[in-house]
């Protein structure tokens, strides 16, 4: 393991609600929850204003509404947060060519590698530049770790929460190990955490005490292993660079296990999404879609299939996993849903419809037509019966523009009405107008950037 304390870890500030915060002045300094709305909406981000009331990701959002019911509930903008992490992202590839994303606002570095830094000093420096620069380009606040290793550098950038900087010194790491509780250690969820409550083991101290044979006897011989190193302060695993990866996958460990063959299926499609998330984040794509069921007895099921072309369509693979679930007996509960698409490609199902398109033109020299790609439909058409109109939909915290009151975003929506507050990221807090859905000066928009640089503004 390395002497030198150069392995960054930035965990981007509360990102969703934060980036929220910064488009939209009138929720500055408020409780604000990202998330999905309906019935069995789940929290994915909530600011450190709406963490003061007990609201914490993964919570359901009807849950979160009891315990803040006047905090902003606003459906997600990917768009605008993949335009900051890719921003950030860039940052952080100036500094070395071993960035490992872990999502869109978190992210290890190796600054040896690059030769952004040697020494305590040099990675002080260079993470404080960092920080600066992150702020000066996305109008955003992260926190970062520095430590000899991943683990380490991790933990550091959670202590430093938020808009901190921690440096592990080397040489202090058992003893800033040794009173934290064991659920810190990378793999070690909520069941793994009751197991080693059960048999008195709460701190990481108590796990080196306890030994590595105790630990193998409790969790196996590479689980037990690999803990007890880590409580030693031994984690020897690189910073990989995202393009060497060969799969990219999520998983969500629960604190009861889930009964309910309802949730289940919901628990995947939302996992199927985030995971295709991070594929286009690396700007991947795989044929390969992977289910991990851990059951309520921790047996560990994983089911595979593979597509005849690589994709990284959301409904592709969500329809996928859904289709594993099936062969699956959730019975007695689950403890672990994870989804994972392996078979990495740097091109998509959307390249297979312009082969597609590029068939068809020659098929019509030859009066052939082609066989469509697997996973789409030829959609049947009828010329003469004319389109249903779609249903307008305004999503909480979206982007719209109106024809005489400029760029706003929608506070909320229902019984044919939309409410809007007109303001942008560089405005004072605007006021809120009331429309009818169907009003055709009025219509959704892309996000504005948060910050407009010095010499770029509207002119």
């Amino acid at each position: 393991m390395r002497s030198t304390p150069t392995i960054l870890h930035l965990d981007m500030d509360a990102f969703y609600a934060s980036a929220e915060q910064a488009a939209k002045p009138s929720l500055r300094g408020k409780a604000v929850v990202v998330g999905g709305l309906g019935p069995r909406g789940v929290v994915a981000t909530a600011s450190y204003e709406a963490r003061r009331f007990g609201v914490h990701s993964a919570m359901p959002t009807a849950q979160a509404r009891r315990l803040a019911p006047h905090a902003a509930y606003l459906t997600p903008r990917f768009t605008l947060y993949r335009d900051i992490s890719n921003q950030v992202m860039g940052l952080l590839r100036a500094l070395s060519p071993l960035v490992e994303p872990l999502s869109l606002d978190e992210a290890f570095v190796d600054l040896e590698a690059g030769g952004a830094a040697w020494d305590s000093a040099s990675a002080l420096e260079t993470a404080r530049r960092l920080r600066a620069d992150i702020r000066r380009v996305t109008g955003l606040s992260g926190s970062v770790g520095l430590a000899v290793s991943k683990m380490l550098a991790k933990i550091g950038s959670e202590r430093a929460k938020p808009d901190g900087l921690l440096l592990i010194e080397p040489g202090t790491e058992r003893d800033l190990l040794a009173p934290l509780p064991v659920r810190v250690l990378p793999g070690v969820g909520p069941a793994t955490g009751d197991h080693l409550r059960r048999a008195g083991i709460t701190t990481v101290e108590e796990i080196a005490e306890a030994g590595q044979d105790e630990l193998v006897r409790l969790l196996g011989k590479a689980h037990g292993a690999g803990l007890y190193a880590m409580a030693l302060a031994l984690d020897e695993r690189p910073v990989v660079s995202e393009r060497e990866g060969k799969s990219v996958s999520v998983e969500d460990t629960y604190d009861l296990d889930i009964h309910d063959r309802v949730r289940v299926r919901g628990e995947v499609a939302r996992l199927a999404e985030r995971c295709t998330g991070r594929l286009r984040e690396a700007g991947r794509s795989g044929r390969t879609v992977v289910l991990k069921v851990r059951r309520y007895d921790f047996s560990t099921l994983t089911r595979s299939e593979t597509l005849r072309g690589p994709t990284d369509d959301p409904a592709v693979v969500r329809e996928s996993a859904a289709r594993l679930l099936e062969g699956v007996d959730t019975t007695g509960g689950v403890r672990l849903l994870g989804v994972g698409v392996s078979g990495l490609a740097d091109y998509t199902q959307e390249d297979l419809f312009a082969q597609a398109a590029g068939e068809r033109a020659a098929a019509g020299k030859t009066g052939r037509e082609p066989e469509a790609p697997e996973g789409t439909e030829a959609e049947a058409v009828d010329p003469v019966a004319p389109a249903a109109p779609e249903e307008r939909r305004w999503p909480a915290g979206h982007d719209v523009v109106h024809a005489v009151h400029g760029h706003g975003w929608i506070q909320g929506s229902g019984v044919g009405r939309v409410t809007v507050r007109f303001e942008t990221p560089t405005s004072a807090p605007g006021r809120v107008r009331t429309f009818r859905t169907e009003d055709p000066e009025l219509s959704l928009t892309a996000p504005l950037p948060l910050v407009v640089e010095s010499g770029h503004g509207e002119g």
